[in-house]
């Protein structure tokens, strides 16, 4: 740094003092983000300086390029980071470094003083600057502004006692501020170090940066080009580069907007899902950047949890440029962001879905979990997501998948619900006895075949105003269809009844004439209040109780087993209560509400050995 000619030393006003105490001992709990803070503001002077250049003619050092060199030094302790940019005279120095007129100090220790969170006001007030304070135990910026005549200058400070400027010849258009690191911050004087924190949050920077001579950040923002000036290489090599993945991109999503907010956004849909392959939770893989500059490589908030499958890039210029660079959840705008964001990828896959069918059920076979995730999550947005479901049903061949809109497409004109069954495969489903009496009035069900299912149904009460029903359910009311077999008689029935009841005492909740079963004996139906079978395993699963529930038993009053039972009764009434019981277990099994499997095998070895006597 050349010798001063002329000093002037000054002391710092007490909020000055104030505020570089709240920088240097808490507002960053990461030190490295000084690195980040003074090539962000080398950026700014350089984006003002192209400015300038277009609008001025009379430029001091007209021809130098814009640009950022940094160097380090590990034997003198130093980091330098010089910029191009548009400088600062010494009237400038004094405002921007030394008080509290532009600096927004004041501002930014009333809003410390009202309870805000250092982290997420420091972008408003423009303080970044002291962040160097973290790091050393001196500051030295070499400055000339643009404007010829005004003579370059040299800041310097300690951030304890105040700061001296003073005359310097020798400086350059731009700032080159010298980083004196304190004890225990010598790893900021490597080369290695630094080239790793430019890495990690300037590598989009506008302006090359040259760290001791070599060109850093070489790879291209291509979020903030035209998409027609985009080739598919080039958006393969950069999801590589940005998700440190090996696959190609199965969707990529590249879009720009103005309103309600300024953003560019480019996201990628990985081919794989890992988490399909055991190898744990994906983190959250969408960066939040502000012009460029890195705010946060993996923010948890800025979109939904079940869209942590997403690699990409988001950057706002409506963002604070410092916004909460460590914790940014209370942030409205990024909340915001995550909605806008969010709803625009799901109109992404609708279209997506509707142009590529195949492409997306291939999509929907890895991803659905997250999809499903989001329905059981995220109320604001289910109702895009439970159009982008996928499913087979009861009219359509095995293996081919529906959704909600064709489904009421072909629905009867009358039909208010959407009829479903969760099990555990089509085949179950249709080996139950739940699907025979939609199928014999010609009503469509659906088939949910996953675990996770049972939750995304029970927080799914509607699609585009049909109620979604689950068709084990006792208290669905439908039509008289007309059904092969002779009926047992009103007195037959109510006595079949009766005897049942009081078998079946504390086992069932009652017993009714069926209306929609066809092939099938017996059937017990799930309380509308009650946990349904795929629910109960999953909260045993999870060692919670099941919850005190009796199902409703049903009889089909045509079916050559109940015949058989009736005349039983009379005959051998020991035997009709093993049978009694047996079918209650067959269908409280098929249900899945049969806790106690010991009884039923015990119970049905012993109906085997009547028979074979």
């Amino acid at each position: 740094m050349p010798t001063a000619t002329e000093e002037h030393t000054h002391t710092f006003q007490a909020e000055v003092r104030q505020l570089l105490d709240i920088v240097i001992h808490s507002l960053y709990t990461d030190k490295e983000i000084f690195v980040r803070e003074l090539v962000s503001n080398a950026s700014d002077a350089l984006e003002k300086m192209r400015l300038k250049q277009l609008t001025e003619k009379d430029i001091h050092e007209a021809e130098r390029e814009l640009g950022i060199e940094i160097s380090t030094d590990e034997e003198a302790k130093t980091l330098t980071i010089s910029d191009a940019g548009i400088g600062m005279t010494k009237e400038e120095l004094v405002e921007n470094l030394g008080t509290i007129a532009h600096s927004g100090t004041k501002a930014f220790l009333e809003k410390m003083k009202e309870g805000g969170d250092n982290a997420d006001v420091i972008g408003q007030f423009g303080v970044g600057f002291y962040s160097a304070f973290m790091a050393a135990d001196k500051v030295e910026v070499a400055t000339h502004s643009w404007e010829n005549g005004t003579g370059g200058h040299t800041w310097s400070s300690d951030g304890a006692t105040g700061y001296s400027i003073d005359e310097n010849a020798d400086a350059k258009r731009g700032c080159s501020i010298v980083v004196h690191l304190k004890e225990g911050m010598e790893e900021f004087a490597t080369e290695a170090r630094i080239k790793q924190i430019l890495e990690k949050y300037s590598n989009f920077v506008s302006f090359p940066i040259k760290l001791n001579g070599e060109h850093i950040n070489k790879v291209e923002a291509l979020w903030l080009k035209n998409k027609k000036d985009i080739t598919e290489e080039q958006y393969q090599e950069f999801y590589k580069f940005a998700a440190h993945a090996f696959d190609d991109p199965r969707y990529t999503m590249h879009f720009s907007t103005d309103a309600p907010l300024a953003i560019n956004a480019l996201l990628f849909t990985p081919t794989e899902n890992t988490e399909q392959f055991g190898m744990g939770q994906m983190e959250p893989g969408v960066a939040l950047y502000c012009r460029k500059v890195l705010i946060d490589a993996k923010p948890d908030k800025l979109l939904p949890e079940w869209l942590r499958f997403l690699k990409g890039v988001i950057d706002s210029e409506d963002l604070p440029l410092n916004i909460s660079r460590e914790s940014m959840q209370d942030s409205a705008l990024v909340q915001k962001l995550n909605g806008l964001i969010t709803k625009r990828y799901l109109k992404f896959l609708e279209k997506e879905a509707k142009n590529e069918p195949e492409k997306y059920e291939d999509f929907y076979k890895k991803f659905s979990r997250f999809l499903k995730e989001g329905v059981a999550t995220s109320y604001e947005h289910q109702a895009q997501l439970a159009g982008l479901l996928r499913f087979e049903s009861s009219l359509e061949e095995a293996g081919k998948l529906t959704n909600f809109a064709q489904y009421i497409d072909r629905a009867k004109d009358e039909q208010e619900e959407i009829y479903y069954l969760v099990g555990m495969s089509r085949d179950a489903i249709e080996a139950g006895p739940y699907l025979e009496a939609f199928k014999a009035r010609g009503l469509e069900v659906c088939f949910f075949t996953e675990p996770v299912d049972q939750y995304v149904m029970e927080a799914l009460p509607e699609f585009n105003g049909k109620k979604l029903v689950s068709a084990d359910r006792a208290e669905i009311d439908l039509d008289e269809v007309a059904a092969e077999g002779k009926e047992l008689s009103k007195k037959d029935s109510k006595k079949l009844i009766a005897f049942l009841e009081e078998e079946l005492s504390g086992r069932v909740d009652k017993v009714e004439i069926s209306g929609r079963l066809v092939d099938s004996p017996v059937a017990a139906l799930t309380p509308k209040e009650a946990p349904n079978a795929q629910m109960r395993a999953m909260m045993q699963s999870m060692g919670q109780d099941m919850p005190a529930s009796k199902a409703t038993l049903e009889i089909n009053p045509r079916h050559e087993v109940m015949h058989g039972l009736h005349k039983l009764i009379e005959s051998d009434k020991d035997t009709a209560s093993l049978v009694a019981q047996q079918l209650t277990d067959n269908a409280l099994l098929a249900a899945g509400l049969l806790d106690n499997t010991h009884q039923m095998a015990a119970r049905m070895n012993e109906l085997i050995g009547k028979l074979v006597k």
